[in-house]
């Protein structure tokens, strides 16, 4: 807090670490314990939890039928821009502190607003910066990354990188430039690029290779720049299959990583994966994450989840033991999420009014990745699914199966083999019943 800054939470010290049985309180952790050991690593260590600065301090509350309704004094239309920012920092701050999560995550005009020009924008972040880094230093919280938002302002919608207007390309790398410092100042972890209007609404009017050429090299300016200024933390980019647009060019993580070996940029990014833009991209989480794994790209997690019965981004909190240990599974088995980690891209519901709303859900959504966690390195220790697996995928680790990965084998060789009966295969079960049994035993427990 700064000095003479009144609590926004008074009513909370800290957020305890309680029995799983406690009923004292609804405020409290009853699965996850930072200190833990799962294994070989403690749970914060693992998780790596954040707090996104723009739904949890920016968002009003409105929707596109009505104003907001959270009413937070840093939201007033008529004050001082600068002064709001402010002070909207100091209630992150207590925030992230009272919560005792260990990072956040900001896009530039989360932490100071834009202004009528972009030297007068970039003097503000550069301000809010300084107050960030000495909150930062205060606390010990750190960035777990940074962005820049170029899908709000009326300049971008028609795209930033994939804008018609060359300008509005120049506009959107000046931005960029601007907020990866920043973020490397801050010590940032990763930086993320989130293509929000990288897309198209109609191709009547679009030009799709064009397009894709200037992505292409807007990445690479990126990826150029981050070595040229020393940053070490990973570059990410966050997948959306349409909305605000009707497609989006990073539309799941196998359409990402097909355009990053287009532009031979593989090995400069990874990605952040968010759990409702999966589903929306008509994937599961755990497909989205194990893709990523096997590709060698998985970066970051921003957690969340959608309404099934809701064809939109609603950005909850997560709740379910059993989609999230699926994906931590998955997670675990690639090796874990390095400098990546768990980001609450989640908001409030429009009706959550009350400033304490924001602990209950950050709480909730904290025991539901640390209980999946449990669960997911029960599933690994026990070789639960693993086991299987091995066996099923045996043949080709040896004897034939090798042969053909190796290139000792070819068509000709293969039809002879099976033309003189010597190979004649039968199917085989894949068991998917016994391996859901399995899984629900474990999360039974």
């Amino acid at each position: 807090m700064s000095p003479n800054a009144d609590p926004f939470f008074p009513e909370i010290d800290q957020i305890p670490v309680l029995e799983s049985h406690d009923t004292s309180t609804d405020l409290g952790f009853r699965s996850y314990d930072p200190d833990r050991e799962v294994l070989g690593k403690r749970m914060e260590d693992h998780l790596r939890f954040a707090v996104c600065y723009w739904h949890t301090f920016c968002w009003p509350g409105a929707d596109v039928f009505g104003d907001g309704t959270l009413g937070r004094p840093w939201h007033s239309a008529n004050g001082d821009a600068m002064a709001m920012a402010r002070q909207k920092l100091d209630v992150a701050f207590e925030f992230f502190s009272k919560l005792g999560v260990p990072f956040f995550c900001f896009h530039d005009r989360d932490i100071a607003p834009e202004a009528d020009g972009y030297r007068e924008s970039a003097a503000r972040l550069d301000e809010m910066v300084e107050a960030v880094a000495g909150k930062m230093e205060e606390t010990g919280i750190r960035l777990l990354w940074g962005t820049a938002n170029l899908f709000g302002h009326p300049r971008y919608a028609a795209g930033a990188a994939t804008n018609p207007d060359p300008e509005v390309f120049a506009y959107a790398a000046a931005q960029v430039k601007h907020a990866l410092e920043a973020t490397h100042r801050l010590g940032g972890e990763n930086y993320v690029l989130w293509g929000g209007r990288e897309g198209y609404e109609t191709l009547l009017n679009t030009d799709l290779r064009q397009e894709s050429l200037q992505l292409g090299r807007f990445l690479a300016l990126v990826a150029e720049h981050k070595h040229k200024i020393g940053f070490e933390g990973r570059l990410l980019i966050e997948p959306k299959p349409f909305e605000p647009t009707k497609h989006q060019y990073d539309s799941d993580v196998a359409a990402i990583f097909a355009f990053l070996q287009k532009f031979d940029l593989v090995d400069q990014y990874k990605i952040n994966i968010e759990v409702n833009h999966a589903t929306l991209a008509g994937k599961s989480f755990q497909h989205e994450i194990a893709t990523a794994v096997a590709h060698g790209i998985l970066g970051s997690v921003d957690a969340n989840r959608g309404d099934p019965q809701n064809g939109w981004d609603t950005d909850q909190f997560p709740n379910s033991v059993e989609e999230m240990t699926l994906a931590i599974y998955e997670i675990l088995r690639g090796g874990g999420l390095g400098s990546g980690g768990f980001n609450f891209d989640a908001r409030l519901r429009r009706q959550s009014i009350d400033p304490l709303d924001l602990f209950h859900a950050h709480v909730g959504g904290m025991d539901t990745l640390a209980e999946s966690l449990l669960r997911a390195a029960t599933l690994l220790e026990e070789e639960t699914l693993q086991g299987f697996v091995d066996e099923r995928y045996a043949g080709w680790k040896s004897g034939l199966g090798r042969e053909i990965v190796e290139g000792k084998q070819t068509l000709e060789s293969l039809h002879a083999e099976v033309a003189t009966g010597k190979i004649d295969p039968a199917p085989r079960s894949g068991r998917q019943e016994l391996l859901e049994n399995r899984v629900n035993s474990v999360l039974r427990r």
